[in-house]
């Protein structure tokens, strides 16, 4: 009952919109009382081409779509450029980077990824891919704003010299809506971004059974309590789904555990006695069974 009664106000909603959007004019709210999810399904039902730009707490997102389809996305005005991106996900060495850098005349990111496919580095298959996996991690992260401000401009495409790609927005929505979902879960779980982690004594899984990501591995890295969770995804340029996930993944399975960061001030201890409050020893042994595993790989 409550999916049909999502579904009418989607469809009444984009009727409305229809007509504000058909008159060329811009179409503005904020996200409290039309969420992203409503938006998607009105610039996908609608067909729409043009610019939607979201913002909160200084954070700017400005999506582009082509007949109803995502094409382009850009955070915070930040163009990382299709080389950054290629290399960041191991596609080209830093060699290759330089190479192409030097070659390329125009500087736009079209000449680039012509000089990579022309080299053989690459193939167009390996650049569209990295640029949809970059923009949906830009998209995916709307999914946990539940306040701000946005706008769509109709008929606005990015400029000619960018990249873009085609992206269905059905199967964004319903991967969008199921980490929403996820994210209210991650939220209840790891309220507070500002703790720290700490490995356990006694991890619930034995250690040739664990199998771990390498954002996994990468965090584990930062794992001291001396670091708390956000400063650990800063340092992995992770957002705060992304690392909540990771370390809601660690703690489930018993490796990690929660604490004050170091040099916290420390809640008022109740009158219990002494053999009860005294912290128990830090075993080293699963830090260096993971530090000995890393070194295998």
């Amino acid at each position: 009952m409550n999916l049909r009664k999502e579904v009418i106000c989607v469809i009444i909603i984009t009727q409305k919109a229809r007509i504000k959007l058909g008159k060329g004019m811009a179409l503005k709210g904020k996200l409290e009382d039309f969420d992203i999810t409503k938006l998607f399904n009105l610039v996908h039902l609608a067909r729409k081409t043009g610019a939607l730009t979201l913002e909160r707490d200084g954070k700017k997102v400005t999506l582009y779509f082509k007949g109803g389809k995502l094409i382009y996305a850009i955070k915070d005005s930040e163009e990382k450029g299709i080389l950054n991106l290629l290399f960041r996900a191991g596609k080209l060495s830093r060699e290759q980077v330089l190479e192409i850098e030097a070659r390329s005349r125009l500087k736009s990111d079209k000449e680039k990824a012509l000089i990579a496919i022309s080299t053989g580095y690459l193939s167009k298959e390996d650049i569209l891919e990295c640029l949809q996996r970059h923009f949906l991690e830009i998209v995916y992260e709307l999914f946990t704003w539940q306040t701000g401000s946005f706008s769509f401009e109709p008929d606005v495409l990015p400029n000619g010299d960018k990249l873009t790609v085609s992206i269905d927005l059905a199967n964004l929505i319903l991967e969008g809506t199921r980490r929403q979902k996820e994210w209210e879960i991650l939220q209840e779980e790891i309220p507070d971004l500002d703790m720290a982690l700490k490995f356990t004594e006694n991890p619930k899984t034995a250690i040739r059974n664990i199998s771990l990501t390498v954002d996994e591995w990468r965090v584990i890295s930062y794992i001291n309590p001396q670091n708390t969770i956000r400063q650990i995804a800063r340092y992995n340029s992770m957002n705060d789904y992304q690392i909540r996930k990771i370390v809601y993944s660690l703690l489930s399975a018993g490796l990690v555990e929660l604490v004050p960061p170091a040099g916290a001030p420390k809640a008022p201890s109740p009158e219990i006695p002494p053999a009860i409050q005294a912290p128990p020893k830090v075993s080293k042994g699963l830090v260096q069974r993971l530090i000995d595993r890393i070194k295998r790989l």
